[in-house]
């Protein structure tokens, strides 16, 4: 199987069938499949060739569906770029993969000269919207002026997407996922639950994210509607599932927060809601009860796994989902899907006794090519087949998986991955600060929070405000601490390293004594 092939039996098979719904633009499978073919011509013409990357930096809507589709089409790569990130690391992921042609909507028109200036690479840029861009293409006259493509139908290990995520030295690492990587995840997700069948499925986690574009094929493969809006927003997303009669969608845990705290949720008809994945965060056990309640016709599905595998290797299924307040698989990450293998193991790569904490590694079909540019930090990840996953967990004799800690130091905010060296690199920049250490801490409503402790040097005062200026200067605002302490010490190892646990634990006993 591969990953266009959807659109082939949609189109021959219900022709006339709704394929993406956005705002009052509907199109059906016919029109969706006809505009990719075109596109897909508009970029062969731009100079895509079979491997080449292809960039898009907007928010969500059909036309990145088109995007998707129209690049695979032609045999690009797909490079979805974080719409969350500065210009600087915009330009480093274009640069680190040779992506050539970028597709922006009116929300980044006005970054485009400043990613010209930072970038190495020549960029073509087609224009999404309205908003003038020198020099760039119009999409919709791309689309109306070119030839329709016959599909090149790539697959099995041909290289589909990379996908920027953290890096542990401070640059993002671009994850290579294949075709296959990408089908079989689809085909296991599937298979974990029903899903709404051929409901209409709505995203509104971001396209650019592994969990957004996971969601493509997987509601592809069941032929659903694709509902897209360009932001969250929980009372839009409540309307569209009553007027769309929405089966299906994936939330990390705040914006089901969100959505469960919003006020129309009395009033709106969300019952044709049978499916809710979730995942990308810890997920507080008091807030799915609370949304268990308020949809009780839904199946909670929660999701683990990570970019590197395409992303989930683990699902607790909507059966496991139970009210018993001490049952022990409502705080596991589940059981392993149909295509993972999972083992623990200890440092020298070793398999634990079940029950015993060690690293989670995985193999299977799902599991990454590599990292693009990055041989050692691939040889790293990826040791005899098992993907390494920096993640600490356990099995109970039951099979289900629980993670207990992450043997990388990143944190999780609202679904988005934070690399503490990353934002402790911008840190000790700034002059003043003798010694910085970030950690995430809990946060009833992100997850985990960015957290920076800082050791002035003697004699300065540093305040937040500064060094949150600072840091949003040099990084995404979602990477930005969200709350510092200044120490007068730091807790060092003998080896003269910061010792994080306990800056945590610390942290923790003060938050304990202030309540």
């Amino acid at each position: 199987m591969y990953l266009t092939q959807p659109l082939h039996k949609a189109r021959r098979e219900c022709p006339q069938g709704i394929f993406s719904i956005h705002g009052d633009r509907r199109q059906s499978n016919e029109t969706f499949v006809s505009r990719v073919e075109l596109l897909a011509g508009g970029l062969r013409g731009l100079g895509l060739v079979p491997g080449a990357r292809v960039g898009m930096l907007a928010h969500n809507s059909d036309r990145f569906l088109e995007y998707i589709y129209a690049t695979l089409w032609a045999g690009g790569v797909l490079n979805p770029v974080n719409t969350r990130w500065s210009a600087r690391e915009i330009a480093y992921s274009l640069d680190d993969s040779d992506t050539q042609i970028l597709i922006v909507d009116d929300s980044f028109a006005p970054m485009v000269e400043t990613l010209r200036a930072l970038c190495n690479v020549p960029l073509t840029i087609i224009r999404l919207d309205k908003t003038p861009v020198a020099e760039a293409v119009d999409y919709e006259t791309l689309i109306a002026e070119t030839q329709p493509l016959a599909d090149e139908i790539r697959q099995g290990t041909d290289l589909a997407a990379i996908l920027y995520t953290g890096g542990t030295t401070g640059a993002p690492k671009g994850v290579m996922l294949s075709h296959g990587n990408l089908v079989a995840d689809a085909l296991a997700l599937t298979a974990a639950a029903d899903h709404g069948k051929d409901a209409p499925g709505l995203h509104i986690a971001p396209l650019f994210h592994v969990g957004g574009l996971a969601a493509v094929w997987q509601f592809a493969l069941r032929r659903a509607p694709q509902v897209t809006t360009s932001h969250y927003d929980p009372g839009e997303a409540l309307r569209l599932i009553e007027r769309e009669a929405i089966g299906d969608i994936f939330v990390v845990p705040v914006m089901l927060r969100w959505l469960v705290d919003h006020p129309d949720i009395a009033t709106r008809d969300l019952s044709s809601l049978r499916s809710i994945r979730y995942g990308a965060a810890p997920m507080d056990i008091t807030l799915l009860r609370r949304a268990m309640d308020v949809f009780p016709q839904a199946g909670f599905l929660q999701v683990y796994g990570q970019t590197e595998c395409a992303p989930v290797v683990t699902t607790l299924a909507p059966q496991d989902h139970v009210a018993d307040p001490d049952a022990a698989q409502m705080r596991s990450a589940g059981r392993p899907i149909s295509t993972a293998e999972i083992k623990i193991v200890n440092e020298t790569g070793k398999e634990v006794a079940q029950g015993m904490v060690g690293e989670i590694v995985v193999r299977g079909p799902t599991v990454m090519l590599g990292y693009w540019n990055k041989p050692e930090e691939t040889q790293a990840a990826l040791k005899d087949g098992w993907m390494h996953t920096g993640d600490a967990g356990r099995f109970d004799e039951n099979g289900f998986l629980y993670v207990v800690d992450r043997v990388k130091d990143m944190i999780i905010s609202g679904g988005e991955n934070v690399y503490s060296i990353e934002v402790e690199n911008v840190l000790s920049k700034y002059p003043g600060v003798s010694l910085c250490a970030v950690i995430g801490v809990p946060d009833a409503e992100w997850g985990e929070r960015v957290h920076a402790a800082i050791l002035p040097n003697e004699g300065v005062l540093l305040s937040p405000e500064v060094l949150d200026a600072h840091c949003r200067s040099q990084i995404a605002g979602y990477k930005v601490p969200r709350s510092y302490e200044f120490v007068s010490e730091m807790p060092l190892s003998a080896a003269g390293k910061i010792v994080k646990k306990d800056l945590r634990a610390q942290y923790l006993a003060a938050i304990k004594q202030d309540a």
